[in-house]
């Protein structure tokens, strides 16, 4: 079934109770125009996230493309979804930077990252998915969720938000008042429109204001210079592949594609994110599930070991890691249009979008104000969602067992912390802070009495989806507390 689809009645009108099932597809020009839709609502947060990762864009949406269609085609087509940029990465990789590596270190670590996720959906798929919530409970997957989003907080005080606190706060204020004011899909792409906006505001500024003085990425100095710079824009062509990563005349990286290198402390640094993943694919695939009504469970371990995949694949050639986006779930949502033709329809569009260097520089031009009114919401975010992952399965904290090691490690994660192990090698900051959640969860589990032990088995729940924007879906049977629409069964927004 993954290249071949019934045609849904016929093919040009829906009933309003009709549902197009996965296997199914409407015309193929309503296909292409619900393919656009996906590409839209995926389109934010997928190049977003590499220019924060210091990743190339152009590549990194080309190579989301090609990752779909390999996940649509391991899952047999039954799991309707598109693997766009992951935000769980951001932590490691800033960190990585942060220690002085480069982009082939950042990129090698992810594809290791990619390899341990595809073995974890291998495992889970002939084991059963009972085996991931005894090694990764809820209590231990929303702390590191939770100290993932809140150890990039340095990220925004001391990168992005210097560049232009004004414009910056402005986005930030933009991006609140379209996530909650409005519903549906202006809610959905609230990101990318104050990408949008914060780009419009800075060039105008530029017009009217003249130049700011601030320091650029990587500067220690404030220098005078606009916000805007739209030369690159203007030297690239409109058809051509990413470029090879490069050393400029200042000796600053320009990345494009590139081969991967391997470290240990890097690996160490992002393998943490892997349990994001799995906790994002696993609610997704249970979302789904709910909205279509199949059982997919017999699908999960393919779903997780699929986003490995593309994980790996994409940073093999220096793109950014890959995850199934919550986004294009309010898009199926809104439609009632699960068919995995539109997928299919949106992969092409952004390969075709990656092939144009013009569209690579203008993502690459975003003025670093903007990026810190857009992160300092992300980032919040993305730590915010360990703390609903405890919620939505009732994680008791006045249980010792939950509450000691996890403050632990939420503090060793967020504040840094360091542990020298060699003159040459420290473990810190995420790594040691989830080493330190799980090790010490089971640790604490395995020497607390019997009655401490059996409180602490009885919240288990099901792993929500740790959305890349404003989507994001708890177990199916909170799905309809998480959205808003008319029709019946139709999740909320």
């Amino acid at each position: 079934m993954a290249l071949g689809w019934k045609l849904h009645g016929d093919g040009k009108t829906m009933g309003p109770d009709d549902v197009v099932a996965p296997d199914e597809r409407l015309s193929w020009g309503k296909t292409v125009g619900l393919g656009a839709q996906h590409v839209v609502a995926m389109f934010g947060a997928t190049f977003v996230f590499p220019i924060v990762m210091g990743l190339n864009p152009q590549l990194a949406i080309m190579m989301s493309g090609i990752a779909t269609i390999i996940f649509l085609l391991i899952v047999n087509g039954k799991v309707p979804s598109y693997l766009g940029t992951s935000a769980s990465f951001v932590g490691g990789v800033a960190a990585i930077r942060a220690q002085g590596g480069d982009s082939s270190e950042v990129t090698g670590a992810i594809l290791v990252a990619g390899i341990v996720l595809a073995g974890v959906g291998l495992l889970i798929h002939f084991m059963g998915s009972s085996v991931l919530h005894r090694v990764l409970p809820p209590v231990v997957t929303g702390a590191v969720v939770m100290l993932i989003g809140f150890n990039l907080a340095p990220v925004v005080a001391g990168i992005y938000w210097p560049q232009d606190q004004w414009v910056a706060i402005l986005v930030m204020l933009f991006t609140i008042v379209c996530a909650v004011a409005f519903r549906g899909f202006v809610s959905r792409i609230a990101v990318f429109l104050a990408l949008v906006f914060g780009f419009v505001l800075s060039w105008v500024l530029d017009k009217t204001v003249g130049m700011l003085t601030s320091p650029l990425p990587g500067a220690t100095q404030a220098t005078e210079h606009f916000r805007t710079n739209f030369d690159a824009v203007g030297a690239a062509s409109w058809i051509g592949f990413p470029p090879e990563t490069m050393v400029a005349a200042d000796g600053k990286e320009v990345v494009g594609w590139h081969t991967p290198s391997f470290s240990v402390a890097a690996i160490l640094l992002v393998l943490p994110a892997v349990i994001a993943l799995i906790a994002e694919n696993t609610g997704h695939v249970k979302a789904v599930a709910e909205m279509t009504g199949h059982d997919l469970d017999p699908y999960m371990g393919r779903a997780i070991a699929a986003d490995g995949v593309g994980t790996a694949l994409a940073s093999s050639v220096g793109g950014s890691p890959t995850t199934t986006y919550a986004e294009n779930i309010g898009v199926m949502a809104a439609t009632r249009v699960y068919s995995t033709a539109a997928y299919y329809v949106a992969a092409i569009v952004a390969i075709l979008f990656g092939l144009s260097p013009k569209f690579g520089a203008l993502v690459a031009a975003v003025p670093g104000g903007v990026l810190g009114g857009i992160t300092v919401v992300l980032y919040g975010m993305i730590g915010l969602l360990g703390a609903k992952i405890w919620k939505e399965n009732g994680v008791d904290f006045g249980n010792p067992i939950n509450l000691v090691p996890i403050a632990a490690g939420i503090i060793i994660g967020i504040g840094n912390v360091e542990l020298q192990i060699t003159d040459d090698f420290t473990l810190g900051g995420i790594a040691l802070g989830t080493i330190v959640t799980i090790a010490g969860w089971h640790l604490a589990k395995a020497i607390a009495p019997a009655e401490l032990r059996a409180r602490a088995e009885t919240a288990h729940g099901t792993m929500i989806s740790l959305g890349e924007e404003e989507g994001t879906y708890g177990d199916a049977d909170r799905i309809d507390d998480l959205y808003q629409n008319d029709g019946p069964r139709e999740p909320k927004l």
